[in-house]
């Protein structure tokens, strides 16, 4: 049996959370206090942070690791294309992932109107991404759509228009149809981001 080490609140485990959820994998939770991380957890991913797989003494730090990981361990349905160069367009598209990142926690961690407005900017060229194709790296659904995903919907949960992006908005409305983005909906309005 796999064992996530989560906390509900963070976008990473998210990330995790979503792909188990896509591919029907059975898995149990431990849950960690991310305001008061217990010592032992530091065995397990001596950064501290979550998410962490473990598996039968296999453990593994890191969302973007795991996610993949996943996706080999698990082939159905694959979340990577099998063209080489559409999954390279997948990872790039995870590689580029800091143009949001870095304007979200900006904004979450002081939710000035510039920090706003800089986040808006940054969702104005993913919307322009979400324009010219229905997902972030193309024509199908992948992990660089679960990479993102959690993100926008916390910064929802603060308060931030992100729908007055319309391209965003229709791409949210079709993940959110998806059974593993809506229980992560559903997770989200139960945990204080």
């Amino acid at each position: 049996m796999l064992t996530l080490y989560d906390a509900a609140r963070c976008p990473f485990a998210a990330r995790v959370r979503i792909v188990l959820e896509e591919k029907d994998v059975e898995y149990e939770t431990v849950e960690i206090d991310l305001d008061d991380r217990p010592a032992w957890f530091y065995d397990k991913d001596p950064a501290g942070r979550v998410p962490v797989l473990e598996e039968d003494g296999f453990v593994l730090p890191e969302s973007r690791v795991i996610v993949e990981y996943l996706d080999e361990r698990f082939p159905e349905p694959a979340l990577l294309p099998a063209d080489s160069a559409d999954r390279a367009l997948v990872r790039l598209a995870v590689e580029r992932f800091d143009a949001i990142s870095g304007p979200y926690y900006d904004y979450r961690s002081d939710r000035t109107a510039g920090n706003e407005a800089a986040l808006h900017e940054a969702l104005g060229e993913l919307d322009a991404t979400l324009a010219r194709q229905p997902y972030v790296a193309g024509r199908e659904y992948s992990l660089a759509d679960v990479m993102y995903v959690p993100w926008l919907l916390r910064a929802e949960s603060m308060g931030v228009d992100v729908r007055r992006h319309a391209a965003i908005a229709d791409w949210l409305d079709r993940l959110g149809e998806r059974p593993a983005v809506r229980s992560e909906l559903d997770l989200l309005a139960e945990t204080v981001v």
